[in-house]
Parts: C-alpha cells; sequence; structure tokens
C-alpha cells in the first residue's frame, strides 16, 4: 500500500485526507461539519430502509472523495479507506461494539469490520470501534492515543493520557496496553452553567482567548475546586458578582478553573508516573495550567500540535497493518 484515505468522521465533524504511507505526507484533504450526527439526522429523514443505510452514509464519503479526485486530477479508485470515530455507533453506518479493554498500543485486540469494494463504491473498507471498560467508554481517541504513541521511543508504562474535550478523556496505558478510561463532562458542564443556570447572569463567555497563567479568576477556581465540593465552589460565581468579587469574564475564568480543577484534583490520589496532555485544542492552555497549579507540572508532557494532527492517521494506519498482517 502506497497511500490511502484517512476518514475522522466524528460526532459533529467529517475530516477526509489523502495519505502517503511514506512519512504519513497528507496529499490533499476535505473537511467539514457533517459529522455523525448531521449524517445521521439526514438519514432518518430520507425514510429509507435499513438495508440501505451503509450506501447512504458511504454516498457521503463518496462525494468527498471526488473532491480530492478533481483536486489532484486523478481517479482513487481501489484506494483502501479507514475510517474511526463515530461511524461504528449506533448512529453511525456500522455498528461496532466497543473492544474491551486491555487493548495494545500496537492496536492488538481493536475490533474493526470490513467491507469489500462494489461497483458503486469502488474502495475496500475497514472501520475501527471504540473501546470499553466495565463502566466508561470511547469512540476516536482510541485510534489517536495509538497514533500518538511512537513504536520506536520508549514503552509506554504507567501512563495517563488526557484528552480535553466536551467530554474530557482520561486514558491509562500501562506496559504498552490500554488499561483504564475516565470520562468527565467538564465542557458540557460549563456549557450548561454558563449558558443555561442561572450562573449565566454572573459571567462574560463571550471573550477571546485568555492566558490562564494571567488570569486570577481561574486560579481562584481551580484552588477553591481543591478545597470545595463542586456544588459550592460552583454558587461563588454567583456571589463572585453579587459581592463584585470578580468581573464578567474573570468570573467565567473561575468557572472554568472550579471545572477543570475538580476534574484533575483527582490525580492527587493517583501514583501514575508520566501524565501526556494531548495538545491542539484551545483548552491545552488551561489544563497545562491546572495540572501545574495542582503540582503535577513535573510529571507532565504536552505532546506536540503537529505529532497530535498526525495521531488519528498513524493510529489507522498502525491498526490496519496489525489487523492484515
Amino acid at each position: 500500500m502506497k497511500e490511502f484515505l484517512s476518514c475522522d468522521w466524528g460526532t459533529s465533524s467529517f475530516r477526509l485526507r489523502l495519505v502517503d504511507v511514506n512519512g504519513y505526507q497528507i496529499i490533499a484533504e476535505e473537511t467539514n461539519n457533517q459529522g455523525i450526527a448531521a449524517t445521521f439526522a439526514l438519514w432518518e429523514q430520507s425514510g429509507k430502509a435499513e438495508e440501505e443505510r451503509c450506501s447512504f452514509y458511504l454516498d457521503v464519503v463518496h462525494k468527498y472523495i471526488g473532491k480530492i479526485e478533481n483536486r489532484i486530477g486523478r481517479s482513487l479508485s481501489g484506494v483502501q479507506l479507514i475510517i474511526s470515530g463515530m461511524a461504528s455507533s449506533t448512529m453511525g453506518f456500522i455498528e461496532i461494539h466497543y473492544s474491551q479493554l486491555p487493548v495494545g498500543t500496537d492496536g492488538t485486540n481493536i475490533k474493526t469490520r470490513s467491507l469489500p469494494a462494489t461497483p458503486y463504491f469502488a474502495h475496500d473498507v475497514m472501520v475501527i470501534s471504540g473501546m470499553r471498560t466495565d463502566d466508561d467508554v470511547v469512540r476516536g481517541e482510541e485510534t489517536q492515543l495509538i497514533g500518538c504513541i511512537d513504536p520506536s521511543g520508549e514503552k509506554a508504562d504507567d501512563e495517563l493520557f488526557i484528552f480535553p474535550g466536551t467530554h474530557s478523556k482520561h486514558i491509562f496505558v500501562s506496559n504498552d496496553q490500554i488499561t483504564g478510561i475516565k470520562t468527565y463532562m467538564t465542557g458540557e458542564f460549563f456549557e450548561l452553567l454558563s449558558q443555561k443556570s442561572i450562573l449565566r447572569l454572573s459571567v462574560d463567555s463571550n471573550i477571546g482567548h485568555v492566558d490562564p497563567q494571567t488570569s486570577v479568576g481561574f486560579k481562584m477556581g481551580l484552588n477553591d475546586a481543591i478545597d470545595e465540593s463542586l456544588l459550592n465552589a460552583a454558587f461563588k460565581v454567583r456571589t463572585n458578582s453579587l459581592l463584585n468579587k470578580l468581573s464578567k469574564d474573570e468570573n467565567c475564568q473561575y468557572l472554568s478553573g472550579v471545572l477543570i480543577g475538580t476534574e484533575l484534583k483527582e490525580l492527587k490520589t493517583s501514583s501514575v508516573k508520566k501524565i501526556s496532555l494531548i495538545g491542539g485544542s484551545n483548552l491545552s492552555d488551561y489544563y497545562l495550567c491546572g495540572l501545574k497549579e495542582l503540582g503535577f507540572l513535573s510529571r507532565t508532557h504536552e505532546i506536540d500540535i503537529v505529532w497530535v494532527d498526525g495521531a488519528v492517521v498513524r493510529g489507522q494506519y498502525k491498526i490496519y497493518k496489525k489487523i492484515t498482517k
């Protein structure tokens, strides 16, 4: 295989890349907001029979493959397509049950499903599942994590990988095996509290990027998260405003500090030797600051944004090679 089509199909986003396997060079790509949720809504509206569901979704992919073909001036017929993310979920086009941990960082024990090329879709397709413990799950992060780990580097052992986001993921790795998952609804709680609760009157969530290292409110929130319960600290967003202790923009930072601090303070009882923060999002600065303020900086490593950006592609190819060897 000299090249393959990499599809990272998330809940709210779609990314298709043509990849040269020599150095994982991106030859061309298409990105948009037609994530699985939007595609699923269109599928429900279509009224088509269930047996047509797979072709309905692949028609979406085919449209963007055509755009890449037009851009590079050649046909991609026969090129392998690898899909990860939410395509294997109940909202996707082919449901694959979660892979039960432990899963190897080389892709061992990851469940996949292969679909042969047809006259209507001239690409063999491999779809990658998510992972689960007895009480938690991920879809998409497993491929990114596998791609983040450099096979030529040291063994990944006693390491925690943090994926900031709407549902922040903490994934534990021991002896090159993915052994644990914890999900924190940090981002979703921030949205609910800052936009749907009484606290919305006390914060300004429309401010631009703020350096958390210089934010008094953010650091106050982190410290209050350690010393107090989430429910009590959250109400302080209200009293900070009523008693003129913080401006609305700093109060928004305070709320961020409370929520991120509540997530990270559990690490105080963790014995992991290394914490790897997945960079590349607007949240990584906040998490790095939080880890520093809570005393975890000496064992924290932020993975480079460029390396993270290519992680899904590398992870997909590692899994493909493991499955097909």
